[in-house]
């Protein structure tokens, strides 16, 4: 599933900003500049979510939430506005509005809340297509395993399908945590209800904890209404809680107690809300490590541990590196509507030599971007990164090798030089977060 979503904003710069980062993302994005011209395309063509600002010329975004509401319901529609204006997208809200942003906005935030969007939006499909399917989602991605220890894991994901156990995921960023906890919900006994996702390092402690627990009416500034927490929603479903060595000590004593006594209480609440949901949470972090420096609860780890899966990074099963990059070929050339076949021999070399410090993310990056560059029927080296070029495995002498630590922050350091040091480019394509490329240059 790909959402389709529309910008209405009359500030150009602003406008700009927008398509470019959410197309970063993988959305599909159109712009206009006023109300009149949002409708326009609305007539011409379906649209997912509709961000628009409150403030235009000639119709504002009120005005164009309630045409869309009327006309489109199951369009959402998420409101810009100034810090001065939060009674309007309070209002907004209460016409129908999915969420509301302030300028300046934070974009993490905004892409967040375009997920919550595509989260709910899965979710109602779902509920369709699990009733006429085996029980997967056909909407998940792709599981490719060729190498012994991926093989390994579609195992373990067998062998726990009958079970109900918590599961924690282990592996470096970018190796698939998200999608081998997809799959055991969708193939485990709690699949025809909800999956829901959230990432434990985005969030300041008191937003996770709203997230997580939800909040009662005036809980704290803000709170102008009752809030249900991804735990209650998540009632006889699965939670992932992703990068949950982020999580503060306060928030894991509360999920310790969430889990030995099915119930927890919403932010300022006085009422325990019973549930049952199976949680499954990932790291690419050391928890053990953690548990002895007094970073994360002894406790919580053993009552999530029920079952570990360890996955991989990728230059550790090169065998799944030409499957996975011939599904991505096909995924990408499909949706840029481009004729490639396949690689040169060539580039599938250099693909299969290279270290991917971002993993089967980093692999997928490349992959789009020679699709887009590449002008004949295969991929050649020249439609590859010159940054792989940067890194080579070669035949050295057994006192000049190097720890696969010391290879991954090498290349790390010359991608950053390409870049003239900046971190967020580095990062970029290498695949990787900001916080993981500063954990592979920090290391010592």
């Amino acid at each position: 599933m790909s959402l389709k979503i529309l910008i209405a904003e009359d500030e150009q710069i602003t406008l700009k900003h927008l398509i470019y980062a959410l197309e970063k993302e993988g959305y599909t994005v159109s712009g206009v500049a006023d109300g009149a011209a949002a409708m326009e395309r609305l007539k011409e063509e379906h649209f997912d979510v509709v961000i628009t600002d409150i403030k235009m010329p000639g119709m504002d975004g009120i005005t164009l939430l309630e045409r869309i509401k009327d006309e489109w319901p199951e369009t959402e529609v998420i409101i810009i506005t100034g810090f001065g204006s939060i009674d309007s997208a309070v209002e907004a809200m209460k016409r129908g509005a999915f969420d509301y942003i302030t300028k300046p906005f934070n974009l993490d935030e905004l892409i967040l809340k375009i997920r919550k969007i595509f989260e709910k939006k899965s979710l109602e499909n779902q509920n369709i297509a699990l009733r006429t399917s085996l029980g997967i989602d056909r909407d998940l991605p792709t599981f490719i395993a060729r190498s012994k220890k991926m093989l390994q894991i579609v195992d373990i994901i067998k062998s726990i399908s009958q079970s109900d156990c918590n599961v924690i995921i282990t592996g470096e960023s970018g190796t698939g945590k998200g999608l081998v906890a997809k799959l055991i919900h969708y193939t485990g006994m709690r699949r025809n209800e909800p999956f829901l996702a959230i990432n434990c390092a985005i969030f300041t402690e008191q937003l996770l904890a709203s997230e997580l627990f939800g909040h009662e009416k005036g809980a704290f500034t803000g709170a102008v209404t009752t809030k249900k927490g991804l735990i209650e929603i998540a009632h006889r479903g699965t939670l992932f809680l992703d990068e949950i060595a982020e999580m503060p000590p306060v928030l894991q004593a509360k999920l310790l107690k969430v889990i030995e006594d099915k119930e927890f209480f919403r932010v300022g609440g006085t009422r325990p809300i019973k549930v049952d949901v199976r949680f499954i949470a990932a790291t690419n972090q050391n928890l053990r490590d953690l548990i002895e420096k007094g970073r994360f609860r002894k406790d919580l780890y053993y009552r999530l541990n029920v079952m570990e899966i360890y996955i991989p990074p990728l230059r550790e099963r090169r065998e799944d590196i030409p499957p996975l990059s011939r599904y991505f070929l096909q995924k990408h050339a499909r949706s840029a509507n481009r004729n490639i076949k396949g690689f040169t021999r060539e580039a599938m070399e250099i693909l299969k030599s290279y270290s991917y410090p971002g993993n089967v993310r980093e692999l997928e990056n490349i992959i789009e971007r020679a699709v887009i560059l590449e002008k004949t029927p295969y991929i050649r080296p020249e439609s590859l990164p010159v940054s792989m070029q940067l890194f080579k495995i070669e035949t050295v002498s057994p006192e000049t090798i190097k720890t696969v630590d010391e290879l991954t922050r090498e290349y790390a350091q010359k991608v950053l030089e390409l870049v003239d040091g900046n971190r967020t480019k580095a990062a970029e394509m290498l695949g990787i977060s900001r916080t993981s490329l500063w954990r592979i240059l920090k290391e010592e």
